[in-house]
This record gives C-alpha cells, sequence and structure tokens, in this order.
C-alpha cells in the first residue's frame, strides 16, 4: 500500500527495520493526518489471557458476478496471528466444523475459543470444539464489540485488500488472503507489538545494502528490505 495510506508510528516501524532512526513527531510533521478515536491497547491480550485465547468470525464479500462468498477468519490473540481461513458459496455445519481442528492442531489448540452465534456453527462445532479440549465462550447477539479482535481484522482485510479489487470467485478471495495474511505476518508492523510483526524482524543497519520495496498481495502492498549491491 502506498506511504501517504500509512499511519505516522507504521512508517517509522518500517524504517526502524531498515536501520533508520527517525522521531514520530518529524513524520507527523510532514505527513498530517486527520484525527481519530484511539483505539483500545492491545497489551492486555498480549500477556497471560490473550495467549491462550482464540476467536472466529465470518463476513461476506460480493463478486464481480453478484454471488454472496462467506469468509470464516479465524484469529489467534497471541501477536495477533490469523491462523486459518477458508471460502464458500454455500456455507454449512459440515463446512465450518472441521475448519476449527485445521486452524489448531492438537499441540496448538487454545484453552478458550469465543465466537459468534451463527447457527452454522452449533452443534457440529461445538462437538469438535470439545473434543479438542477447548472451552467454549460465545458473545451475546448482536454484540460484536464482544469481540474485537476479529472484527478489527475483518475490517482490516477488507480495506487493505477486497476492497480495492474486484472479487471473481471463492479461489480469487482465497488466493487474495493467504496473499494478506502472508504479508501481515512477515512485513507488516503493529502497533501493538512494538512496530514489529506476528514474525519478529530483525534491524537492519545501512550497511547492509540498499533498502527496496517489493510488491505483496499482487503489488497491493510493498515490503521493504536491504539487499547488498
Amino acid at each position: 500500500m502506498p506511504l501517504r495510506r500509512w499511519g505516522a508510528p507504521r512508517i517509522v516501524g518500517e524504517r526502524r527495520t531498515l536501520g533508520i532512526e527517525v522521531a514520530q513527531s518529524t513524520v507527523e510533521h510532514y505527513r498530517p493526518r486527520p484525527k481519530k478515536l484511539s483505539s483500545p491497547p492491545w497489551q492486555a491480550w498480549l500477556q497471560h489471557p490473550g495467549q491462550e485465547l482464540g476467536a472466529l468470525d465470518c463476513f461476506v464479500v460480493p463478486t464481480g458476478t453478484c454471488r454472496v462468498l462467506l469468509v470464516r477468519v479465524m484469529l489467534a490473540h497471541d501477536r495477533r496471528r490469523s491462523v486459518h481461513c477458508n471460502v464458500t458459496e454455500h456455507p454449512t455445519a459440515p463446512w465450518t466444523a472441521p475448519q476449527v481442528v485445521e486452524a489448531f492442531p492438537w499441540d496448538e489448540a487454545p484453552r478458550s475459543l469465543l465466537r459468534d452465534r451463527a447457527r452454522i456453527s452449533r452443534a457440529t462445532l461445538r462437538q469438535r470444539v470439545k473434543h479438542l479440549g477447548i472451552t467454549e465462550g460465545r458473545t451475546a447477539p448482536q454484540s460484536p464489540g464482544q469481540h474485537p479482535s476479529v472484527d478489527r481484522r475483518m475490517g482490516s482485510i477488507r480495506r487493505a485488500c477486497l476492497a480495492q479489487v474486484i472479487v471473481r470467485h471463492a479461489q480469487h478471495v482465497q488466493r487474495l488472503l493467504t496473499g494478506c495474511f502472508a504479508y501481515d505476518h512477515a512485513w507488516r508492523p503493529h502497533r501493538s507489538l512494538a512496530m514489529d510483526g506476528p514474525k519478529p524482524r530483525p534491524i537492519q543497519p545501512s550497511s547492509h545494502g540498499q533498502g527496496i520495496a517489493g510488491p505483496e498481495v499482487g503489488g497491493l502492498h510493498h515490503h521493504y528490505e536491504r539487499v547488498a549491491a
């Protein structure tokens, strides 16, 4: 995504990974931005409760052929990792339940899983979650604010990826999301992770070479790193 659409903290974090120290006030001076309401800090989720909590939710994606696809996203709160996503045009309970096993293998299952009250997530999903030894928590009806983590991630997916292209079919959405999550985990600076990513990145001093930009997600985003000449 172009730098003009980045916030000042993200620009500071990206430059820091390239060994360029710059004050956030300097970036804000040359990049004015409108005031926004501050979001709740993620530090609480990154402590003990967040490390044992997963969340899942779904959202719809319209296609260029006037079809509606359902995307199921699963998130692990520790380091804000998107652990699984799947796309379908015909959501059913047998389609939903196996995704929990795919997202959380036996040795990686969280202690608790937070989800909404969608009908396709009832009996079959409960049985799978119980067999994995996961405690299930459900949000109150029409209360998306009770699991803001996954809702915020879905909003980021819409704004930074799906809203920039015309979706053709389910396979197209799956490819876009796979690339989006790979970029998000490996390259995107996160404010809640001290401007690092879910996969920590080493700082590259100027002695490592010239800074270059590489396309991600079909050119919707770019990553920045130093490469020796």
